[in-house]
């Protein structure tokens, strides 16, 4: 991950942040180390630690004598002695701090083997360089198709060319053996180079390929954790975490490398807790711990056969009940203790924003009278209505009756005509066009 101040060219290529390497935020590197040193002068007499450090892809660094004292600093490109040609690589550290990291990972620097750095590399090393690292990602895909025709059961993670090009490493993952001799002869006729393969494990991928995690920040693995430490699921229980695998497992399927950070905390604070399984013995019943919460300091517990019921206590008078049982010395219940837990629950729902009703401020709809009106007008039920007659509780009435009138026809138009009251109309009021029976289509003549 790139910090901030890197540029983006008009293409979208990254122009980088012109510091040589030195990034503000400790974004643009894997495993960097900030040279606090760098603004220090050697003592008189004391000649510069001549190894250095250089960084490969993927965070891969390896330190290398600088025989020939070359004048070197953090972001220099340099051409690296490999086993056979030569690689390239960015160098990331150099000094004293060069000799603390060595003496850290138990590497010899009065070694005769050490590999050495042959010069600063070249334009045309650059290069060749970059074209050979344009060819791994397609290659890589390349090769994963070949890996499932042969049908092994591998998972090819990542591909790594030597700065020269002559040689490429293919990075693989399997849980048994692979023999993958027809797979290097594929390999070596599609993609014409020498070709060696390089199993690694679960964690040592998810370091190489990175990623971001649960918690929203990238891998640990691959930003700073150097080393990987065994994770069991005992330190889930010491703090309490539920055993649920998916949540347990980070992106390389093991348990998380972060269940260890704070398991040194919370051991500490489990040593004034009594064990989980030990048993309070009262004269009200025998009580079995429930729950504890490590940070206040508290446990529940619960009398057998009455297991709805909890009792709070802290983890001095769980002591003291432990004790007491000991010296079998009577105690009462744990009411007795639970009573100075006990806190007041009112509720009080006081105004802490500071702010009144949301709704303040809109003004409540008002019925239109126009539409009112005009309803009443056309509704001949509306003075029934308001005499407290209920239209609903009416009989309903048979339309195929001989009192009905006839067939089709609705009662109130059978009244209006019985009693010949029809309801005059107000000038200038639309013609109410609902009870109007629409016209029937001749039918054709057979």
């Amino acid at each position: 991950m790139a910090c901030g101040n890197c540029g983006t060219g008009a293409d979208g290529a990254p122009k980088g942040c012109k510091n040589n390497g030195t990034c503000g935020t400790d974004g643009c590197n894997k495993f960097t180390v900030f040279d606090w040193l760098s603004n220090m002068s050697l003592p008189d007499g004391q000649e510069a630690f001549k190894h250095v450090e250089v960084r490969f892809k993927n965070g891969r660094k390896e330190y290398y004598k600088n025989e020939d004292s070359f004048t070197l600093s953090i972001g220099d490109i340099v051409a690296t002695q490999a086993e056979s040609g030569h690689d390239v690589g960015m160098v990331t550290l150099t000094g004293e701090l060069v000799r603390v990291q060595m003496k850290r990972k138990k590497i010899k620097a009065d070694a005769e083997d050490r590999p050495k750095i042959y010069r600063k590399a070249s334009q045309r090393d650059i290069d060749i360089w970059t074209k050979a690292r344009e060819r791994e990602e397609p290659m890589k895909v390349k090769a994963r198709q070949i890996a499932i025709r042969l049908e092994l059961q591998m998972k090819i993670s990542d591909i790594e060319f030597q700065g020269d090009a002559s040689k490429a490493t293919f990075y693989y993952t399997a849980e048994e053996r692979v023999d993958f001799r027809q797979l290097i002869k594929e390999f070596a006729q599609e993609f014409r180079t020498r070709i060696e393969m390089r199993q690694i494990g679960l964690r040592q991928e998810a370091a190489r390929l990175g990623g971001i995690g649960s918690c929203g920040r990238e891998l640990c693995c691959s930003t700073w954790l150097t080393d990987f430490r065994s994770v069991t699921t005992s330190a889930a229980r010491y703090q309490q975490l539920s055993l649920n695998p998916q949540k347990l497992a980070g992106q390389c399927g093991k348990l998380k490398c972060c269940l260890n950070y704070e398991l040194d905390s919370y051991m500490d604070a489990l040593k004034n807790f009594p064990k989980t399984e030990t048993k309070l013995y009262t004269q009200k019943g025998t009580a079995v711990c429930q729950k504890i919460d490590i940070f206040q300091g508290h446990l529940w517990y619960a009398y057998e056969g009455e297991w709805m019921n909890w009792h709070k206590l802290t983890t001095s008078h769980a002591n003291e009940i432990i004790t007491a049982n000991r010296k079998k010395e009577p105690v009462a219940s744990l009411e007795e203790f639970a009573a100075e837990l006990v806190e007041d629950t009112t509720i009080d729902f006081g105004n802490v924003v500071g702010q009144d009703s949301l709704t303040r401020f809109d003004k409540p709809k008002q019925k239109s009278k126009r539409r009112n009106n005009r309803n009443k007008k056309q509704n001949p039920n509306y003075q029934n209505k308001s005499q407290g007659e209920n239209p609903k509780n009416k009989k309903p009435t048979n339309r195929n009756s001989k009192q009905g009138g006839q067939k089709g026809q609705r009662p109130d138009q059978k009244e209006n005509k019985q009693g010949n009251n029809k309801s005059q109309k107000p000038a200038g009021s639309k013609p109410n066009n609902k009870n109007r029976r629409r016209p029937q289509k001749p039918k054709p003549n057979a």
